[in-house]
């Protein structure tokens, strides 16, 4: 399939754009660390080279009490340009284009210095903003042009200024969080007033010939947001202050609804840009789990956007826009929209990087060079660790020969891309095998490892990622039929009734709760998601939401955990509140604090609050965390043969693909 649509160039008069494909705003965390300019540079140059038409960098503030966090980076001084040229020049170097995104954090500030329209607390943060003054309003509108100006000073083509999410400009727009009664409020006619008057001094202090995009909130997803026909009308309002592009906005952070996890179906938000195209003569470009050329171009194809926004898959692969070019979209590493190596460093403070791909915002530092002793290298076992491990060696120019025991490569990839909203699993899969191929890795699949095939085919060096085992209990009952794990469940190995306990809370136990109660997974109807979540496509109320629409419930589940903390404690900080609210849509019970005292026909006896209580259920599934696969450990360590533990085999605590794809990457470094 080619992609004549996405890599079609777009006019904007003054400059063109080489193909349709934007590389979205993403806080990386370098821009806060030592030197981390020169690592942004590299970052971004990769990109550029990898054929991206427009790159946006991640929320630049145009003050100070617009950062973000403390330390957050802000451009508002001439001292300040410098290290930005090094980012404008590597990109412009490598033949690409890159505007800085201005964003004011708002009432969204992590520190006591926030500023917001009205003095209202977020509920994300633990600080209340104070008021913006009417002089502050006037300083801080003529900040951004100054930061604008600067921007343009160090190299940059353009700004996108950061109008939706929840930030600042957004809470100016919405009644919802402005309750002014001076000329900033009110009426939506002075709400607006703020990014008009934004975007007007801006264009004033750039000139012509300098891109402004605006991010505009097109779904804010909240109560009290903005109507559609407000949406309109600002949009045409930007256009006539000077706007460039116009960007989409989904969603406010403090939404209750997913708006770019792995369970959102892909381009599940691409009809609302398509409800404003027919209202403007300027570019606009959609956005949100746009992961696939594929995707891209139907998008641009249809008429639904003129370009199309991706983030995360350029974390995924720096060359995506170069594969889909060359007609090779299967060698494209997909971004499967987990958060667990991106948003979920970005809100924990540290270095944003990829689970699929370990190598983003470390490109000065995690290089596959070519290694000065070749060797002959057997892994054990195919799954995210092994595969991972397999291709970089190789990469590397060593000889790698990958066993595996079963009949196909995936390893707990595999059970997990069962899981509904998990379907994004099947990419990676499909990205190693083609890698495996590529890079003429041996593959031996039905094939257990043994000391003798090490000894015969004189092999250097032994990588064990043999996996996990789910853990089992041993309790009196527990050898009953009835009482399975998750492993069996998701291999289709036993038959579930509709009473269903599952032992355990952690991403498996949710993960099955899910899996038991969704017969077919919305993700891959996106018709049904949206009524699953309550969104309005006829957007007849403000925000775009309505009332949430669900299928008949399917069993009834209970999932338990011994501790007496709160159920989901340890999941993902972004995904984790969507995974909640899913088994609560289900109507999942919950019970904590729960002792497990046996299993017989009567059901599940527990003990909770030192009471006894029988659960009367069909099944008991065990997903109660995993035990390391070592049972050949020792036997390969006696082969003499330097022996290396990877993923879950090393460690078994959560399964944790993050960490089991990088060990692999560091450890065929060191090779």
């Amino acid at each position: 399939m080619s992609f004549p649509h996405l890599l079609e160039p777009l006019d904007l008069g003054f400059t063109q754009l080489k193909n349709r494909v934007l590389m979205g705003s993403m806080h990386t965390g370098l821009e806060e660390e030592k030197g981390g300019f020169e690592k942004l540079a590299a970052f971004y140059k990769e990109r550029a080279q990898g054929g991206v038409g427009l790159i946006v960098t991640g929320g630049i503030s145009p003050n100070l009490r617009g950062r973000l966090a403390p330390n957050a980076c802000q451009l508002s001084f001439p001292w300040q340009v410098k290290k930005h040229t090094v980012v404008t020049k590597a990109v412009h170097e490598a033949g690409g284009k890159i505007c800085m995104q201005l964003l004011h954090a708002g009432r969204y500030g992590y520190h006591p210095f926030s500023q917001a329209p009205s003095k209202i607390k977020s509920p994300i943060t633990p600080f209340t903003p104070s008021k913006m003054s009417t002089r502050q309003v006037a300083g801080t509108i003529k900040d951004y042009a100054t930061s604008a100006a600067l921007a343009k000073k160090a190299g940059y083509d353009g700004v996108e200024v950061m109008g939706s999410e929840g930030y600042l400009i957004n809470q100016f727009v919405s009644s919802r969080t402005n309750k002014r009664t001076d000329k900033w409020g009110g009426s939506f006619e002075n709400r607006t007033q703020f990014p008009i008057e934004i975007v007007k001094q801006i264009r004033a202090k750039v000139g012509k010939e300098f891109i402004i995009i605006f991010r505009l909130s097109m779904l804010d997803l909240v109560d009290n947001g903005s109507t559609w026909d407000e949406v309109v009308q600002l949009a045409k309002l930007l256009e006539s202050a000077g706007v460039t592009i116009i960007n989409t906005g989904i969603g406010w952070h403090e939404a209750r609804v997913p708006t770019i996890a792995t369970s959102v179906p892909r381009g599940a938000f691409s009809w609302v840009t398509e409800k404003l195209m027919k209202e403007m003569s300027i570019p606009l470009i959609a956005t949100n789990r746009i992961n696939t050329p594929e995707i891209g171009e139907s998008i641009i194809a249809s008429g639904q956007a003129d370009m199309v926004s991706m983030a995360r898959p350029f974390l995924a692969d720096a060359e995506f826009v170069n594969k889909a070019a060359a007609n090779t979209p299967e060698l494209i590493n997909t971004c499967i929209g987990c958060n667990q190596a991106c948003l979920d460093h970005t809100f924990a403070l540290k270095r944003a990087t990829c689970l699929v791909n370990p190598r983003a915002c470390y490109e000065t530092e995690l290089n596959f060079t070519p290694a000065k002793v070749k060797k002959r290298i057997a892994v054990m076992g195919a799954g995210p660790a092994g595969m991972a491990f397999s291709i970089y060696a190789a990469t590397r120019g060593h000889e790698v020969v990958l066993f595996e025991a079963k009949p196909e490569v995936g390893g707990q990839f595999n059970l997990a891309r069962k899981i509904p909203g998990k379907e994004e699993f099947d990419e990676t899969i499909r990205y190693f095998l083609n890698q495996i191929k590529l890079l003429k890795v041996e593959l031996r699949l039905n094939t257990r490892l043994d000391a003798s095939v090490v000894r015969d085919e004189k092999f250097d060096e032994i990588v064990m990622s043999s996996g996990v085992k789910p853990r089992p209990l041993d309790l009196p009952g527990f050898d009953n039929l009835r009482v399975v794990d998750y492993q069996q469940v998701l291999n289709g190995d036993v038959e579930i009734g509709q009473k269903v306990a599952l032992i355990g809370a952690g991403g498996i136990g949710f993960d099955m709760a899910h899996y038991l109660c969704e017969d077919e997974s919305s993700t891959l109807n996106p018709n049904k998601w949206l009524k699953q979540w309550g969104i309005d496509k006829e957007y007849k109320e403000a925000g775009g939401l309505t009332e949430p629409v669900l299928d008949d419930k399917h069993r009834e589940v209970v999932l338990l955990q011994r501790k007496t903390t709160k159920m989901g404690k340890g999941l993902g900080k972004t995904t984790g509140w969507i995974h909640r609210s899913v088994l609560k849509q289900h109507q999942v019970a919950m019970k904590t604090g729960v002792s497990y005292d046996k299993f017989d026909e009567a059901g599940l006896h527990i003990t909770v609050d030192d009471k006894p209580e029988i659960l009367a259920v069909d099944n008991v599934v065990l997903c109660a965390g995993q035990v390391s696969n070592t049972e050949l450990v020792d036997e390969m360590k006696s082969t003499g043969i330097p022996v290396h533990l990877i993923g879950g085999v090393d460690v078994a605590d959560e399964l944790d693909a993050k960490r089991a794809i990088r060990q692999g990457a560091e450890l065929a470094i060191s090779l």
